[in-house]
């Protein structure tokens, strides 16, 4: 099982750290950077701020949103991003949501799976340097009737195939991403569900085309901070928890809430969704389950993160991506290297 790191949002407050924390994982042998984006700062700017800065690892969208770039877009800025880090970007997409998708992009958030699938299909094709033509229900290229041609990339990748990755959690989306990608982002994972709630779909997507899990990544992430007191380090992932499981998109589509439900915690989520709607983001995070919390993040001293390490990869995880937690930098930094000790510990390395 290989290590990952995913350095969120730019803008959360650590940005003057992010650097130094992409340089550690570089030094450690970390597999791959992700970054993600919102309605903040975009990931491409971030990842070849990061690409310029580092020598082996590779860098990951997580993810570039689908309703922000048209499908040609983001098969240029995947050739561009994979030739400047001389081969290692890692291109990985997602819906995102109805809110960001509809107040922010202006795109109407229907029909995600038949539009991920087309979005896919043209940036594989694009990123070939095909000449570019694609008749589907959401996009058609070129457009007819006008003047324009089919056309070709004209940027060379580093690689011929660059990895695509999808962000997905329903089960539906998971089967999808099992039959197009060649992996799978997931958030909220824990060991002890993920093969019903991921693997399972994942597979059996996978077997839809003819194909097994042999070379599909799978590759969740999870918060890791480093202490004696499991409660406590819980408790800092509480606003998070809540925010996803209550706040992340709306009461009918919160793709989070409805994972938690397929945990085990149907009365739980709905609870802390009714809270965090309704104003109380603390009574949100009051009644979120410590052992929620404590599934889904790596917590504690190193052997029982390598304990919990050794959960997932028996579960089918093949690369783990950890967001370390921290006060201050060195905490950060110290949260890294305990991740590589803890795989090392566990055998996996």
């Amino acid at each position: 099982m290989r290590l990952g790191i995913n350095l969120g949002y730019w803008g959360a407050g650590m940005d003057s750290d992010n650097l130094a924390v992409a340089q550690e994982a570089d030094r450690l042998g970390y597999s791959v950077c992700w970054a993600a984006e919102a309605y903040g700062s975009d990931a491409p700017s971030v990842l070849s701020w990061v690409a310029a800065q580092t020598e082996r690892i590779d860098i990951g969208s997580a993810i570039f949103q689908i309703p922000a770039r048209a499908p040609a877009m983001t098969a240029m800025t995947a050739a561009t991003l994979d030739s400047l880090s001389g081969g290692r970007f890692r291109l990985g997409l997602g819906v995102s949501g109805p809110q960001v998708s509809e107040g922010w992009y202006g795109v109407k958030f229907d029909k995600p799976l038949a539009r991920t699938r087309e979005y896919v299909d043209i940036v594989r094709k694009a990123m070939s340097r095909e000449r570019l033509s694609y008749e589907g229900e959401h996009w058609t290229l070129p457009l007819p009737g006008g003047p324009g041609k089919p056309l070709k990339l004209t940027v060379h990748p580093q690689r011929e195939h660059i990895p695509l990755y999808i962000a997905a959690i329903g089960p539906k989306n998971l089967e999808q991403t099992g039959e197009i990608a060649d992996g799978a982002l997931l958030i909220f994972p824990s060991a002890e569900n993920l093969a019903e709630t991921a693997i399972a779909p994942i597979r059996a997507g996978r077997e839809k085309v003819g194909k097994t899990m042999e070379g599909f990544d799978v590759c969740p992430t999870l918060p890791l901070a480093l202490g004696e007191d499991v409660s406590a380090l819980a408790d800092m992932f509480r606003p998070y928890t809540a925010l996803y499981v209550g706040g992340m998109g709306s009461r009918k589509q919160n793709f989070y809430n409805k994972l938690a439900q397929r945990m085990g915690y149907e009365k739980e989520a709905a609870e802390i969704q009714d809270k965090y709607l309704a104003g109380d983001k603390e009574g949100a995070a009051a009644a979120i389950p410590e052992r929620l919390i404590d599934q889904t993040t790596l917590l504690g001293s190193v052997e029982r993160i390598a304990e919990r390490m050794q959960a997932y990869a028996a579960a089918g995880v093949t690369t783990l991506t950890l967001a370390p937690a921290g006060f201050t930098l060195e905490d950060r930094l110290a949260s890294l290297r305990a991740g590589t000790e803890a795989l090392e510990r566990a055998g996996l390395a």
